[in-house]
């Protein structure tokens, strides 16, 4: 993990964020065919530039691309911004033309923090990690949230 304080205040501050992401989670309206997730944009001070969580504005929208869309595409905090996200951002999908490893290239995000992968649940091989590597993000894993992170989608998740 990176400690650069250039990256949303570093990595003191990552569990922070991702806690806050974890409880944008919860507010995601419930689904039997989707994941609860919250996302959360912050900016190079460690200041918050958006936020968002699953189908908080429409049926299908995802937390970040929900947290993208309130952001102007060419602001110059996303180039040195971190995203955290509950779940690893896909990679695939169904419901829209474009996944969420796909916005968040395009954003010029640098570093994305989650807590946890995707499991084979309602997409196999969902991938967003390995878009995001390749595009030169730093990706950061938080397995010691991943519970937290999972808890508002226990319904969806098949038993251990």
């Amino acid at each position: 993990m990176s400690g650069d304080p250039g990256y949303g205040g570093g990595v003191q501050d990552d569990g922070r964020w991702m806690r806050l992401a974890i409880e944008l989670a919860h507010r995601s309206p419930r689904s039997d065919a989707a994941f609860a997730v919250g996302a959360v944009i912050v900016d190079a001070e460690g200041r918050e530039i958006a936020r968002g969580w699953s189908r908080d504005v429409d049926g299908q929208v995802h937390a970040e691309e929900s947290a993208l869309s309130r952001v102007a595409p060419d602001d110059p905090r996303l180039s040195g911004a971190t995203l955290y996200s509950t779940l690893e951002p896909c990679g695939r999908r169904a419901s829209r033309p474009r996944t969420c490893a796909e916005l968040i290239v395009a954003s010029g995000i640098r570093r994305v923090v989650f807590a946890w992968r995707e499991p084979d649940v309602f997409v196999t091989g969902a991938q967003g990690i390995a878009v995001l590597a390749a595009a030169g993000i730093e990706v950061v894993e938080m397995p010691e949230l991943a519970e937290a992170a999972q808890e508002p989608n226990l319904h969806v998740l098949p038993p251990v």
